[in-house]
């Protein structure tokens, strides 16, 4: 009888867990998704008897599995720090304001930015982004105070605001390198979180740009998990479409 009720304890359990993240917790939708998912698979291999319907679904698990994990692969394995020490330039990727306040994301991006920044006084930091919806200001402008207010020098600054997308972060970035006399080419590293270093280094190199990576960590685990699932489909979407 207790065998017979645990799967639908998990079941509730999981779906009301996934019912309180899509809602009541911002940012967490694939999270939330995950965890229903979990909750359909356990109700359908208790409720599906046939043997052909119950491997049919295995092995469609395990296919889906399997590629997810080949997508996931090249992202987990750039979700770290490997600019070197002489690195000129760092390029801080905006990620949202709450009116002039930086986003979790963002100040994730931003204490990494400032750990580098003091650790490499003769490094230069362009914080690019520009002005979006329920925004005050501009990315790059919230960010410059930001870093401004824990003591990095105004001209170690570098404000880029006109960039709406990854790729124009860039873009406009390695522009405004080009236009000091610089070459970003194996002299920049792109500042932001983990997850997104795979996708954002890849649009680089599409640029014909080699950048290294400075990884701004994700300080909530299921946030974090939640956007490594994201990025698997949105690194799919770049690879397919390009953009």
């Amino acid at each position: 009888m207790r065998k017979n009720r645990l799967w639908l304890i998990s079941v509730t359990v999981l779906l009301a867990a996934a019912l309180l993240f899509a809602f009541a917790m911002t940012g967490h939708g694939f999270f939330a998704a995950l965890l229903a998912l979990t909750a359909g698979v356990i109700a359908y291999f208790h409720f599906v008897r046939r043997r052909g319907w119950r491997i049919a679904a295995a092995v469609l698990l395990a296919l889906g599995l399997v590629a997810f994990g080949v997508i996931e692969a090249p992202i987990v394995a750039d979700a770290r720090t490997d600019a070197p020490e002489d690195t000129e330039y760092i390029i801080v990727l905006g990620a949202g304001l709450n009116g002039d306040v930086p986003s979790l994301s963002l100040t994730n991006r931003l204490t990494a930015a400032l750990e580098w920044l003091e650790e490499h006084p003769d490094c230069t930091a362009i914080v690019t982004g520009g002005q979006g919806p329920g925004e005050n200001m501009t990315e790059a402008e919230a960010m410059g105070i930001w870093l401004e207010a824990r003591g990095i020098a105004p001209e170690r600054i570098i404000r880029e605001p006109e960039a709406t997308s990854t790729w124009e972060n860039l873009d406009n970035s390695f522009e405004l390198i080009r236009a000091r006399g610089g070459e970003p080419d194996g002299n920049c590293a792109i500042v932001t979180s983990e997850y997104h270093l795979c996708r954002a280094k890849l649009m680089a190199r599409d640029m014909g740009v080699s950048a290294y990576g400075v990884a701004g960590r994700t300080n909530m685990p299921t946030l974090m998990v939640n956007y490594f699932i994201r990025e698997a489909f949105a690194l799919t979407y770049y690879r397919v479409f390009g953009v």
